[in-house]
């Protein structure tokens, strides 16, 4: 989530806004036109300081219901079992009516939307039918691939709703009176419908509050999240009612050296990976040539002989030992003898006259 920073909304501009906008809106119908101004939206838009990194949906509750009671609402349910689809429609009709809930209109179930709904025409003509969608949580899931593109490219996607709920009609009032946010990761913009022509500026100041709170108590991101705020309707021009203070932009400039000498580090630590890598390959390469060449590689470790126990060393030393004496003593008997006889046997030399 984002930083806890305390930001808060100037209320006299937000309300001097709201009533600028109001009365561009009644100067811009005419007498025919005075029964569609309640259903004339006012969005806000917001605009981030940096492009988020993964897309996330925000609800935001509001004070005031945002929609008219004359939008027509469609619910997808299960299919109960042992039922068929017409008494899984008066089951949840029913349910409905003893928990309080008046703002559906039609139910259909997911058998019905797989039969009945199956062409693209009969799913465009569904999206067109309906001004919001509401799901069993139950079935959110197989929905995608049986409701078609044209859903998710308008951003009409149906609403998740706890049809076991003990408190139904109060979470059924909340999902359709309150708002949506889609933050993508694709721009650094976002908006959300808070209000209608037919409510009061102070209605609309409110809702315009709550929303704000919401949406940056919620948002993930680190750091400063939003830049600035503006109110606007389909037909009209932004009007700015929040701007953020200068001081963020050193807070990101801080931010971006950062990221920079992390960047940096990790391409150094690459280029020594490769550098090393290169290297073992040079090593390996000379290995080969030398054994072609007749030569032992300086790589290959020469083995070590094995260490004998010792009880085969000792038995091997002492008949060793034994010859290496005998051998010593027999020349040396050998000389004695030899020089007693050389000395016993003398030669008679005759004399000379």
């Amino acid at each position: 989530m984002a930083d806890v920073v305390e930001i808060a909304l100037d209320r006299a501009q937000v309300k001097k806004a709201v009533q600028a906008l109001q009365a561009f809106l009644k100067s811009k119908s005419t007498g025919d036109s005075l029964f569609l101004d309640e259903t004339r939206q006012i969005s806000l838009l917001f605009t981030l300081w940096k492009i988020p990194k993964k897309p996330q949906t925000i609800r935001i509750p509001l004070p005031h219901g945002q929609r008219p009671d004359t939008e027509e609402v469609c619910l997808f349910t299960r299919d109960e079992p042992n039922m068929t689809s017409e008494q899984t429609q008066r089951f949840y009709k029913k349910l409905l009516q003893e928990k309080g809930v008046k703002n559906i209109t039609e139910i259909i179930p997911y058998k019905v939307l797989k039969t009945e709904y199956k062409p693209h025409e009969a799913k465009r003509r569904l999206l067109g039918n309906f001004d919001m969608f509401l799901s069993d949580e139950r079935v959110r899931r197989l929905l995608p691939s049986h409701l078609g593109k044209h859903f998710y490219l308008r951003k009409r996607e149906p609403l998740c709703v706890n049809l076991q709920s003990k408190h139904l009609a109060r979470d059924i009032h909340r999902v359709i009176q309150g708002t949506n946010l889609k933050v993508t990761n694709k721009g650094s913009c976002c908006m959300a419908r808070v209000a209608h022509a037919g409510m009061t500026a102070d209605e609309v100041t409110e809702n315009i509050e709550a929303a704000f709170q919401t949406v940056v108590a919620k948002l993930r991101t680190k750091g400063p999240v939003i830049k600035i705020i503006h109110i606007k309707s389909q037909t009209s021009v932004a009007l700015p009612i929040y701007n953020s203070d200068l001081t963020h932009l050193t807070v990101l400039e801080e931010e971006a050296q950062a990221l920079l000498i992390k960047k940096e580090k990790a391409a150094a630590r690459k280029l020594e990976k490769e550098a090393e890598r290169e290297l073992m390959k040079q090593t390996v390469a000379t290995g080969e040539e030398e054994e072609k060449d007749g030569k032992i590689p300086q790589l290959v470790p020469i083995e070590t002989p094995s260490k004998k126990p010792k009880l085969e060393q000792q038995l091997e030393k002492a008949p060793k030992a034994a010859q290496t004496k005998k051998t010593k003593k027999s020349p040396k008997r050998r000389t004695k003898k030899a020089g007693k006889t050389d000395s016993k046997v003398k030669r008679k030399v005759p004399k000379v006259k």
